[in-house]
């Protein structure tokens, strides 16, 4: 199976993309409000930790050696990981922070 970085784009358009980017600081304000909050779990916690060791540790499920390939497989652990780390933290606390977050954007 072959995976084209082309994909994401046709997936969310270039409007898509670039939203995406410009709410990039946004998201990792997210993160970071809810990996410090108390009330988030420690599960969900020590997921994000193995994500960040699967990213600066040497260790790949396709070697990067294999040019394009390499590096699409772990951008897809990363946002997979992300978007579960989203899914196991209580719904009411990620909303407050993304109101929070909202409120301090205007």
């Amino acid at each position: 199976m072959a995976l084209k970085t082309t994909g994401i784009l046709k997936q969310l358009g270039w409007r898509g993309f670039f939203q995406l980017l410009t709410n990039l600081p946004s998201f990792v304000k997210l993160f970071s409000r809810l990996i410090k909050d108390e009330r988030v779990a420690l599960g969900p916690k020590l997921l994000v930790a193995a994500l960040l060791a699967y990213v600066i540790l040497p260790i790949d499920l396709v070697p990067d050696f294999l040019l394009g390939l390499g590096q699409v497989d772990d951008l897809i652990v990363l946002l997979t990981g992300l978007r579960l780390f989203l899914r196991l933290c209580p719904a009411d606390v990620v909303k407050e922070h993304l109101r929070v977050i909202a409120a301090a954007r205007q």
